[in-house]
């Protein structure tokens, strides 16, 4: 946060700050009639699209620390996990609202660089900024992101679709985030009150990468439509593989076997998993933040599946009265448990 040359949020009061902040901000979306401005936003749909809403909250203390989180890297994350929820839809993100609370020792320069985070987002994914709302706050930063998409109407994937004989797929490789968050509040740790110091992530960059920075997958949507395969159950894996892929089973009322010699982990996740000394299998389950999809395919597609880049098969769907369930490397079997990340605890443990 901006220390020196600040210029108090109060100089420019509720509207100013608005108007300055997303002047920069213009529509690329022919859905987009009217953005900021007015009392409303005024969007408009072709009646033969399904419009897709989501919206999430992002509360400084609980979901972010802006001790080693930066404004710019907030605010684009803020933005890849809306649009992460709309491509897991198979759809198209096309507009944001955006509202935040926060308090007086924010400063204009430090939401100038939390906007132009959420500004390279909107311009990565073609989404245009179309409102939102400004309040003080007495306990921190406050963070409300609604998105709204669109998708053909027979297009769209819902959670519940899975089948037996499915097979299981993932994007991506899993537990690099959480292993940027453990490594990040280690440092945190370590150097408590030695602001001379700086932390070494020399070797780590990527874990830090997909902890600040994640990316939301248009680029496997785009794929998986190319490659004519359309997948019958699908979500984004925000809260751990483990969590998601029982969401997708008790929705779609089906059992599942995945396998532990096919999680995709990335050589930087095992090594700081071995550092730390836990189970980087545990990690890849249950740690959360990928914003990787996880989705079921019909059988007859394994062979279109295999030759697209980015995408692994790691198991496939049973009965439901076979449950959940990992084959380890040594063939047990254990129970799938959803023990990632859940914010309504009193005191959260991610694994």
């Amino acid at each position: 946060m901006n220390q020196t040359n600040r210029t108090e949020i109060a100089t420019l009061g509720e509207f100013g700050l608005i108007k300055h902040l997303t002047q920069d901000f213009k529509p690329k979306n022919k859905s987009t009639q009217y953005g900021i401005g007015d009392d409303c936003a005024v969007l408009s749909y072709p009646s033969e699209k399904e419009i897709l809403v989501t919206t999430d909250l992002l509360m400084e203390g609980v979901h972010f620390d802006l001790t080693y989180v930066p404004l710019k890297h907030l605010g684009y994350k803020a933005v890849m996990v809306n649009l992460s929820d709309i491509y897991a839809m198979n759809g198209t993100p096309r507009q944001i609202t955006l509202s935040v609370a926060l308090s007086k020792r924010f400063c204009i320069e430090d939401m100038e660089e939390f906007y132009a985070g959420v500004r390279i987002a909107c311009e990565q994914h073609h989404v245009d900024l179309i409102g939102g709302d400004t309040s003080s706050s007495l306990t921190g930063l406050a963070i409300s992101i609604t998105c709204i998409g669109e998708t053909d109407k027979e297009k769209v994937i819902y959670r519940n679709g899975a089948k037996e004989t499915n097979l299981i797929c993932v994007t991506g490789d899993l537990g690099a985030a959480y292993m940027g968050l453990q490594l990040l509040e280690r440092e945190k740790a370590v150097f408590k009150g030695e602001k001379e110091i700086q932390p070494d992530f020399a070797g780590k960059e990527y874990l830090l990468e997909r902890q600040l920075k994640p990316e939301a997958r248009r680029d496997i949507i785009e794929k998986l439509a190319q490659a004519g395969i359309k997948p019958t159950a699908m979500i984004d894996i925000s809260d751990g593989l483990s969590s998601e892929l029982i969401h997708i089973c008790t929705q779609s009322n089906v059992g599942c076997r995945i396998y532990e010699e096919h999680l995709p982990l990335d050589y930087q996740t095992a090594l700081m998993a071995e550092e730390l000394n836990m189970n980087v299998t545990t990690c890849a389950l249950n740690g959360g933040e990928d914003y990787e999809l996880v989705f079921t395919i019909n059988i007859a597609d394994h062979d279109k599946i295999t030759q697209i880049e980015g995408i692994k098969l790691i198991g496939h769907i049973t009965k439901p009265e076979l449950g959940c369930g990992l084959i380890t490397r040594d063939g047990q079997e254990f129970e799938l448990k959803a023990q990632g990340w859940n914010p309504l605890k009193e005191e959260n443990e991610e694994i």
